[in-house]
């Protein structure tokens, strides 16, 4: 199944409302992960998004689920300064898990 988060219905045209961001994220991201369920999530009308946004976004989703987040995560008419923001806390939640991941194997020796 497929869950569609069209933005600009929650936010306008600029994605900056964290508490908007924690909302989605709670309601409609995290529950449709769990199930394995695909979320688009449609920037169509929207102008830009704060790193701040896009994290309080996707953030936990990615920590949580990991390689399912990446795999079901789908941003659509994102534009390039949106898709960079977006690379930037993928980049950065990538270090983040192989910097736990280090950090527990460390501590088991």
């Amino acid at each position: 199944m497929k869950k569609n988060i069209i933005l600009r219905n929650e936010i306008g045209d600029f994605a900056e409302n964290k508490d908007t961001a924690k909302r989605l994220r709670i309601g409609i991201i995290m529950p449709a992960l769990l199930v394995g369920d695909e979320v688009i999530i449609d920037f169509e009308g929207i102008s830009g998004a704060t790193q701040s946004f896009i994290h309080a976004l996707i953030s936990d989703p990615i920590r949580d689920f990991k390689e399912v987040a990446f795999d079901k995560l789908v941003y659509k008419n994102a534009n390039n300064d949106i898709r960079e923001i977006i690379s930037i806390v993928y980049r950065y939640m990538q270090e983040s898990l192989v910097g736990n991941d280090s950090d527990q194997t460390g501590s088991e020796r």
